[in-house]
C-alpha cells in the first residue's frame, strides 16, 4: 500500500529551539508513534475505548488503587475541572499570588468556573500553613468566599519544589479546616525526577485530593488529565468534565499520549533530560559577571536579572521571554528536545552580549 498522500509543507525550521517555553517543543517521537499506534478503524467515543480503560490501571500505578484519570484538552481545562469538582458555588480557592491559575489563565478559573482565589504572596512560589492561614478564615461569614480548597503547583511557577514533607504539611493542615488539596501538576515529572521519587511520594501518600497531570509541557502533542485520588472528595466529575467543553470525543487520541508518557519511563526521562539542561544553563549563566539566577534551579527553569538592553538583544537572537520587565528579570525553559549545544550556543551569546 502506497503512503498517504499529503500536500502539507513544512513552515519551520525543524532544528531552531529557543528557551521561551516548554509548550514550544513539538511531540516526542515515541508519542507520534503511539499515536498513529492508536490510529485506524473504530473505537467507542467520548472515553469508552480501550486505550482510556487501560490508562487506567496506568494511573492507579503511579498514584494509587483509588485514583482515576479524566483526561481533558488542556492545562487550563484541567486546572478549571479539578477545582470546580472540589467546590461549592461559594467556595473559594486559596493559591500563591504567582500561581498559574491566578496570573496565566485568562481569569478562567474565576470567569469560567466562577471560582473565587485567594491568593497569598510567597518568597519563593511555595506556601507554607503559615502562608495559607492568611487567607483561611470566614467560614461561617456568609460575606466572605468560603476557603474550600487549597491549590498548590509542583514545580511551582518559579521553578521551585516542595518537599514530599512540605506537601504532607500543608495536606494535614488544609484537611484539619476541612478544606481540600489540589496540585497544579503541569509539571509534575520534572518535580519527581528532581526530587528521585515516585510521584506518588508527593500525591497520594502524603494527601493530596485530586491534581492536574501534565503532558504538554513533557513530550505529548495536546492533552492532560484530572486525577482523582480522594473518589469521596468529588462528585459527577464526568458530567462536570462535558460542562465544561473539556470531553473530547475521539478520546483515544488523547489517552495514548498519557499512556505512551507514563507506561514505561519515557516521562521520567523527558523530565531528567530538560532538567539536566537547565543545570547545565544555570552552570554557564552564574559564570557570567552582571547576571543574577534569583531563585533556586530545581527544574527545568531559569530566572534571572539582568540588564533590560541586554535581554532585549539576546531576544533577537534566541526567543524567551521577560518574567518581570520592569525589573529586568526574565525566564529561560528548557525542554526534553532541548540539547547541550543549544544551552552553549545560548550562554555564548549571553556572554557577547554583556560584553557589548
Amino acid at each position: 500500500m502506497n503512503p498517504p498522500r499529503t500536500d502539507a509543507r513544512r513552515h519551520h525550521d525543524p532544528d531552531s529551539r529557543g528557551f521561551a517555553s516548554d509548550n514550544y517543543a513539538g511531540a516526542h517521537p515515541e508519542v507520534l508513534a503511539a499515536l498513529a499506534l492508536a490510529n485506524g478503524g473504530h473505537q467507542v467515543a467520548y472515553g469508552e475505548d480501550d486505550y482510556t480503560e487501560n490508562l487506567q490501571s496506568i494511573i492507579r500505578s503511579h498514584f494509587g488503587p483509588t485514583a482515576e484519570a479524566f483526561p481533558v484538552f488542556n492545562g487550563t481545562g484541567a486546572n478549571v475541572v479539578a477545582l470546580q469538582a472540589v467546590t461549592d458555588r461559594w467556595g473559594a480557592v486559596i493559591c500563591a499570588e504567582s500561581a498559574h491559575i491566578n496570573v496565566d489563565e485568562g481569569g478562567a478559573p474565576e470567569r469560567m468556573g466562577g471560582l473565587k482565589l485567594l491568593t497569598v504572596p510567597t518568597p519563593d512560589g511555595k506556601l507554607t500553613p503559615e502562608l495559607i492561614d492568611k487567607q483561611a478564615y470566614g467560614w461561617d461569614d456568609e460575606h466572605r468566599a468560603m476557603p474550600q480548597v487549597v491549590s498548590i503547583t509542583q514545580s511551582t511557577e518559579l521553578g521551585t519544589l516542595y518537599t514530599p514533607d512540605e506537601i504532607r504539611a500543608i495536606c494535614d493542615h488544609a484537611h484539619a479546616h476541612g478544606m481540600k488539596v489540589h496540585l497544579d501538576g503541569s509539571r509534575i515529572a520534572n518535580a519527581a525526577a528532581s526530587l528521585d521519587v515516585p510521584m506518588r511520594t508527593f500525591t497520594n501518600a502524603v494527601g493530596v485530593d485530586i491534581l492536574s497531570l501534565g503532558g504538554t509541557k513533557n513530550g505529548a502533542l495536546f492533552g492532560e488529565a484530572v486525577v482523582v485520588i480522594n473518589q469521596d472528595a468529588v462528585s459527577h466529575m464526568k458530567h462536570l468534565r462535558k460542562l465544561s467543553m473539556q470531553l473530547a470525543s475521539k478520546m483515544r487520541f488523547v489517552s495514548v499520549q498519557l499512556e505512551a508518557l507514563l507506561a514505561k519511563d519515557l516521562w521520567l526521562r523527558n523530565a531528567r533530560h530538560s532538567n539536566e539542561m537547565a543545570q547545565r544553563l544555570a552552570e554557564g549563566v552564574r559564570a557570567v559577571h552582571g547576571v543574577e539566577i534569583l531563585y533556586p534551579v530545581q527544574a527545568n527553569g531559569v530566572f534571572a536579572k539582568l540588564p533590560h538592553d541586554v535581554s532585549v538583544r539576546l531576544q533577537k537572537r534566541f526567543r524567551f521571554y521577560f518574567w518581570d520587565e520592569s525589573a529586568g528579570v526574565v525566564r529561560w525553559m528548557c525542554a526534553f528536545d532541548t540539547t547541550e549545544d543549544d544551552v552553549d550556543a545560548f550562554v555564548a551569546a549571553l556572554k557577547e552580549e554583556m560584553a557589548h
